[in-house]
């Protein structure tokens, strides 16, 4: 079991989640509540609160990459085999609609062969209240076996 994976089950999500904030300060920008964690899977809250808005009051679109690339990291963290390690590489988005709401990021990854080395594409979406994907992304993580 992945040392993340652990502290998770063993810490619950709250202090995780803040956890997290203290391993990669950044992350601690967006407030993340990680919900649900296990291999191939990721889902956290991104609020809407005003800490993350744009100029039109809805959740910035950087607050968005910052969630994904968080539930990605984290999903091939649990995921990968002991021992190997990862980065990410590169990210695709789209902004599909204006995050009103908060939001579920979700990186399910169930169909992503871990196994491999070298570039791994991750799979995330960001779902509004009303189960409007506002946002999706393509993380390539590269990994590398030990």
């Amino acid at each position: 079991m992945s040392q993340s994976l652990m502290m998770f089950e063993q810490m619950g999500a709250k202090a995780f989640s803040q956890g997290v904030g203290q391993m990669a300060p950044y992350f601690s920008t967006i407030d993340p509540e990680v919900v649900e964690l296990k291999p191939g899977y990721c889902e956290l809250v991104l609020r809407n609160q005003k800490k993350v808005h744009n100029h039109l009051g809805t959740i910035h679109a950087i607050a968005m990459c910052n969630a994904a690339e968080l539930v990605g990291g984290v999903t091939t963290d649990v995921s990968i085999p002991a021992g190997a390690r990862w980065i990410p590489q590169g990210m695709t988005v789209k902004y599909l609609a204006k995050a009103k709401t908060d939001l579920k990021v979700v990186c399910d990854a169930k169909d992503v062969d871990f196994t491999q080395a070298g570039e791994i594409i991750v799979p995330v979406s960001a779902i509004d209240d009303e189960g409007t994907e506002c946002f999706s992304a393509l993380i390539t993580m590269n990994v590398k076996h030990a």
